[in-house]
């Protein structure tokens, strides 16, 4: 970044069977597969409305915590 070298911590996996053009019953039944479910599910895709409305399916029918950041916003993952 601007010209230096920044240590990543990340790890590239493969998610099978996941669509980044799936429709919300899909992206729902996809988040509702989990081996594990997650805490909580940053919906980051998508026109404003359309993904409050898929934060609220994900919150009503899995009542798993689901959240639109802000624009900007920072969310530290642990």
């Amino acid at each position: 970044m601007q010209g230096r070298y920044v240590s990543v911590r990340a790890e590239i996996i493969d998610v099978p069977d996941f669509s980044v053009h799936a429709d919300a019953d899909e992206l729902v039944a996809w988040v509702a597969s989990a081996p594990e479910p997650p805490q909580t599910v940053y919906v980051v895709h998508g026109e404003a409305p359309a993904s409050a409305a898929l934060a609220r399916r994900i919150e009503t029918e899995l009542g798993i915590c689901a959240v639109v950041p802000r624009l900007g916003e920072r969310v530290r993952l642990i």
